[in-house]
Formats: structure tokens, C-alpha cells, sequence
């Protein structure tokens, strides 16, 4: 049995996870069963800000790590014969739990304060319970939660099957700070297969998602993730997905779509359309244009139009990358190579919560989507973390944070 105790904090989110694994060997095509003991997550308060502040970013963190790692304490499996045995207090009365056989903590990428701060205190753990301290990068962990996930069900429902999805498969990582198509062919082998040339697709939907909604949704707005308050907006009550059609050419998905309220527009990367990047700078500068030059003479209807086809267009960009990858391996396949065709793409990050994506992600690629489309979790170090133990592959207690990839 490995029971590992994950830290995550790349933003504004602080977590603890608490997961067991059962002891069974670790092969390139399965995960061993899991057991997750405990997973919390508190996110900090950034209203007031209308985005991230890396100052209430980490005060967060300072405030609410410790409380949860106590917390998280209570819930490790009693002590057994045989194994290390770690006191934890409860009240007035101390417990005998069994201690963590390692820590993993996001390394990087995200923000430096925030990364710092749950390293540290993974350090301080690891030496004073002398256990290993794992550092994972945060998007080869979101790559592999699909993993985690069926592995936690192959618990509860007491079955072997296999874990999904099966190796390889292609991954679409979309959150506020990064965007990334990435191929998989192992739990260690993973490549990078396009990436933003300027800003993540989740943080132009929130920039475009500040100048698109009315003032008074996001003065009465209790959260800083706009991109949902957009989508909310755009699709009431999750109606309205049905009327998108997805292009039937490659020349269709780049033109310009007229929109009866006298703006259109361009598609990302025109000039560059068969080039395995992405680009959403220019777009979120002509939606920022066109709301400046309309200021309150913008209807409701025109800003449900405008937030429609801005996620479209950010959509169709990623799944157009996905599709050029695929297109490209088909080329290459040999069946000689021994290697599986890609069959399951997994959409995972903060924004694969969208259901507008899902639905864009579906019609244009046709590929069977991962069982369940991951957006952030607690936990998401974990997976990378269980197999790494297994190789022995430590950070040493003097290594230090990466901000990015």
C-alpha cells in the first residue's frame, strides 16, 4: 500500500488530497486501484479584483494550507503491525495514524508566491516524517487525472477493468494560464504538440467576458471565473448548444461570420492556418474594440450574440490544432510500429467545465471523448506522484519551484 499526501496551489486554489493505492505492480497501461481519503479545496477571494491577485492569492494560501493539512491528517488510515505509525492530535486526545510513505506537491507551472508556499511546507513534512517529497509539473498531472479517476472507481465498484483512457490519447489542457495539446503515450512520455503564442484561451474568455456582460451581472457576481459567468449568459439554463453546427470545410471555419449587429470576426492564425500553435491575443483586442465603440448602445441580444460566437471562435481554434495533429499521425501510422491509433482526446483544465466546448470539441473532432472530461481537481498531482515513488524518483529537499513549462 502507498499512501500519498498531495499539495496543489498553482493560483488561487490551495487543496490537500489524502490518496492510498493498493500494492500492485505499475505497468505503461494501467494504474494500480485507489482509495481518495480526503480532498478539500478553498479559493481565494478575488472579486474585488475581477481576476487573480497574486498578493490575496497567496494570503489565501498562508490562511487556509495549514487547517487543511491538519484536516487532512485526520483522515489517514489507523495505525497497522508493521508499518511507521504518525501521532496526530484530535481535540485533547492523540490518534495513531499510519504516516504518508511520501509527499507530492505542484511544482510548476503557475504562480511563483503560490508555488513556493505549499513547497515549502511539503519540505518541512517530508523532513520531519523522513519521507520522499515528489514534485509534479501541474499539466502532466491534469494529462493523467482521467486515470486517477477510474482507478477510485475500480474501488468502489469492486471491479479490474481497465483504466481509462488507454495509452495513447491526446489531451487538451485549457485553463487561465495555460493552453496545450500534448500526446501521451505513457505516464512519463508525453510531448507537447501546439501551445499559445501569446495568452491562454481561458484567460481571454475572461478578459472578453469582462467587456461582454452587463455591468450589473458582474457587480452582483460573487466570483472572479468570468469565462462561467459568460457561458451562463450565452446559454441560460444550459439551453442553446443545440443550434451550433459545426463547419463542414476548413475554408468555412475560417471565414468570417457576419453578425447583423455590423461587426464580424476573424478567425486566429488565418495566415498561419496549418500551424500547430495557438493564438487568442488579437481576438480579445477586437472584442475589447467593438465594446468600447459601443459602450451602453449594446442591446442584450447583441452581447448574447457577441458571447456566443467569441467561445465559438476560441472552441474551433482549439479543436482545429486537435484535428491537424490527428490528420498528421494518421499520415505517419504504420501498423508496424506496434503503436495504438488515437481514439480518446481528454479535455482537462479549468476551462474543460465549459459544456459549449465540449459540445464544439465533439462535432469537429469525432473522436470518442475521455468518459469524464477533467476540469481542475484537488488531487491532480497524485497520479504522477504514485508512479514516480514507484521509480524512485525523488526532489531532493533543496530544489525549488518552476514557474514555467
Amino acid at each position: 500500500m502507498f499512501q500519498a499526501k498531495s499539495y496543489c496551489r498553482c493560483s488561487d486554489d490551495t487543496s490537500v488530497a489524502v490518496l492510498e493505492t493498493a500494492d500492485k505492480v505499475l505497468t505503461p497501461t494501467s494504474l494500480p486501484a485507489a482509495k481518495l481519503h480526503f480532498h478539500e479545496k478553498v479559493t481565494a477571494n478575488n472579486t474585488e479584483h475581477r481576476g487573480v491577485h497574486p498578493i490575496v492569492a497567496l494570503n489565501s494560501h498562508n490562511e487556509h494550507l495549514a487547517p487543511l493539512i491538519a484536516k487532512a491528517l485526520l483522515s489517514l488510515p489507523p495505525a497497522s503491525p508493521g508499518l511507521s505509525t504518525l501521532p496526530v492530535r484530535s481535540g485533547s486526545t492523540w490518534l495513531q495514524k499510519q504516516r504518508p510513505d511520501f509527499t507530492s506537491i505542484t511544482r510548476g507551472p503557475g504562480l511563483l508566491p503560490s508555488l513556493s508556499t505549499g513547497l515549502q511546507t511539503a519540505k518541512g513534512l517530508a523532513v520531519a516524517w523522513q519521507i520522499p517529497l515528489i514534485g509534479v509539473n501541474h499539466m502532466q498531472a491534469h494529462a493523467l487525472t482521467p486515470r486517477l479517476v477510474t482507478a477510485l472507481e475500480s474501488v468502489s465498484q469492486g471491479n479490474e477493468r481497465q483504466h481509462e483512457p488507454a495509452f495513447p490519447f491526446l489531451s487538451l489542457l485549457v485553463s487561465g494560464g495555460h493552453t496545450l495539446l500534448v500526446y501521451s503515450k505513457g505516464l512519463t512520455h508525453h510531448s507537447i504538440l501546439a501551445s499559445t503564442t501569446d495568452i491562454a484561451a481561458g484567460d481571454v474568455i475572461d478578459k472578453m467576458a469582462r467587456s461582454i456582460l452587463p455591468p450589473e451581472i458582474i457587480d452582483k457576481s460573487e466570483e472572479s471565473m468570468y469565462g462561467r459567468l459568460l457561458e451562463r449568459f450565452a446559454f441560460p439554463n444550459h439551453q442553446g448548444y443545440d443550434k451550433y453546427t459545426a463547419p463542414s470545410t476548413r475554408a468555412e471555419e475560417l471565414s468570417s461570420k457576419p453578425s447583423g449587429w455590423g461587426w464580424a470576426l476573424s478567425v486566429p492564425l488565418t495566415n498561419r492556418a496549418t500551424g500547430m500553435e495557438f493564438s487568442f491575443s488579437g481576438l480579445g483586442s477586437a472584442v475589447e474594440r467593438i465594446c468600447k465603440r459601443k459602450e451602453t448602445a449594446m442591446s442584450f441580444n447583441e452581447r448574447v450574440d457577441l458571447a456566443r460566437d467569441v467561445m465559438r471562435i476560441v472552441f474551433e481554434h482549439l479543436a482545429s490544432r486537435v484535428i491537424l495533429a490527428l490528420k498528421a499521425m494518421d499520415e505517419n501510422y504504420t501498423a508496424a510500429n506496434n503503436e495504438r491509433k488515437i481514439v480518446t482526446l481528454v479535455v482537462s483544465g479549468g476551462v474543460a467545465s465549459n459544456q459549449f466546448l465540449r459540445k464544439v470539441e465533439h462535432q469537429t473532432t469525432f473522436l470518442p471523448r475521455c468518459p469524464r472530461l477533467c476540469p481542475y481537481s484537488p488531487n491532480v498531482p497524485t497520479p504522477v506522484a504514485v508512479h514516480r515513488q514507484r521509480r524512485d524518483d525523488r526532489l531532493d529537499w533543496h530544489r525549488n519551484v518552476r514557474g514555467r513549462l
